[in-house]
């Protein structure tokens, strides 16, 4: 075989490297060139001891975009898992905004079920004959049950959970009102009154069962305004136990048929439920005025909500842990059937205060007021005549007022005085006294 060209590498024979030899037959050429050999390809491109200026160029080259693969492949990890973070929380608000546009549903009452169907009643009063959810368990569609229903199948969607009406459970007092019958000053028949006829029964009630007696059921306060009649009610709540409801008595007159009837009873059930208990309905004439041929259709629906009241107070079921207690200034307008014995067993006039019991009303209010030594309130409660507690309450404000103005550190009789002129006035002022002056 002739040379080979200068390009190319000669054939090496066995003889020429010792053990690294191709073997004979079989020829492979490679083409010289400089800048492509590396360190791998067996050829020494050293120049003395160091590597070749091209080759630590390339191992640089080459860790620098390693290390920008790994910060990328890192990069891209962190923004995968970002994208799905979003997409579920994309996904939430579709699922939310299609939630906020379906239309809402009606609140109704199950009356009765016929077969596969069911008679209801809506939130407005009418009355529909309905289909059911087949998801829904028969068990719990019983008359009565509150369930929701579509807007315009009006068909049962789901059975909700029985709940007091809003009105009805807020009325409960859940802290104990810091009034006590030491607060309360002229009232001694009246306090012992109150309390024969709701704080026995609730605290002693096996002594009147000792002696055969029904205990009473309710007790009337009535009185002109101002006299105390909400306190002595505060009192009694403060001094038992038991669960104390208030409201005012235009609270339970509804707009539409049935719903002020429903709101008594449900009054009451809340009231068995949590017993013993003690209802306090101010200002009762709103629903327990006299009942009139010749009336509207609102009256009609208070005469409704009079007539739930009348039964839950004497119905069939019993309320011997259930109270009630009622105050107004108009008795005059209460229908007969709510003051007869077995419904109010008691009604307490509360008047206006005389002489003495002014006298203990006005250490009462300043007991905590540092007063100077030369007022004499027996003497200031002998000009008040006619004065009512909230009056007498008033005149102290009052005469605290004109001596916290004038910088004094204690009152003094001439702080009372002009205080009684201001409140006389008042008194005196026909707008005050009379409504129709202020329109008039």
């Amino acid at each position: 075989m002739s040379a080979p060209h200068s390009s190319h590498v000669p054939i090496l024979s066995a003889n020429s490297y010792g053990s690294s030899y191709l073997p004979v037959g079989r020829v492979k050429t490679f083409r010289y060139e400089p800048s492509m050999m590396s360190a791998d390809s067996g050829v020494d491109d050293r120049v003395g001891n160091s590597p070749h200026p091209n080759i630590i160029e390339l191992r640089k080259i080459i860790n620098d975009l390693t290390s920008n693969s790994q910060e990328l492949l890192t990069e891209k990890l962190f923004l995968e898992n970002e994208v799905n973070q979003l997409k579920k929380r994309a996904s939430r608000l579709d699922d939310e905004i299609r939630i906020l546009k379906e239309p809402p549903f009606i609140v109704g009452f199950i009356q009765d079920i016929v077969e596969s169907e069911a008679i209801v009643r809506s939130s407005n009063g009418t009355i529909f004959q309905v289909s059911i959810n087949p998801r829904i368990d028969h068990e719990l569609l019983r008359p009565g049950a509150r369930v929701s229903l579509n807007q315009d199948t009006l068909a049962i969607i789901e059975v909700l959970n029985d709940g007091w009406d809003p009105l009805v459970s807020t009325s409960e007092i859940v802290e104990k009102p810091k009034t006590t019958f030491d607060d309360i000053g002229g009232m001694d028949e009246e306090i012992l009154s109150i309390r024969q006829a709701i704080e026995l029964p609730l605290t002693k009630p096996d002594a009147f069962e000792k002696m055969g007696l029904t205990p009473p059921k309710g007790v009337l306060l009535t009185g002109p305004p101002g006299t105390g009649k909400t306190m002595l009610a505060k009192a009694i709540a403060n001094s038992t136990s038991a669960t104390f409801l208030g409201l005012v008595g235009s609270e339970l007159a509804q707009k539409y048929i049935g719903e002020g009837g429903r709101l008594v009873r449900e009054l009451f059930d809340l009231a068995k439920e949590k017993a013993p208990a003690i209802i306090f309905i101010d200002e009762i004439d709103s629903i327990g005025s006299k009942r009139l041929d010749s009336s509207t259709s609102g009256d009609r629906e208070v005469q409704r909500t009079l007539m739930q009241l009348l039964s839950e107070m004497d119905g069939f079921e019993s309320t011997q842990n259930v109270k009630i207690i009622a105050a107004t200034n108009r008795p005059e307008l209460l229908d007969k059937a709510l003051l007869r014995p077995g419904r109010f067993d008691r009604i307490i006039e509360i008047g206006l205060p005389d002489s003495s019991a002014r006298n203990k009303i006005l250490k009462i209010l300043t007991q905590d007021m540092p007063l100077n030594k030369s007022i004499n309130l027996k003497q200031i409660a002998n000009k008040t005549d006619g004065f009512s507690g909230a009056e007498l309450k008033a005149l102290v404000m009052e005469a605290g007022m004109k001596a916290i103005s004038e910088g004094q550190e204690l009152v003094s009789d001439s702080d009372f005085s002009l205080a009684l002129s201001t409140i006389e006035d008042n008194r005196k002022d026909p707008l005050r006294n009379n409504h129709e002056g202020l329109y008039g």
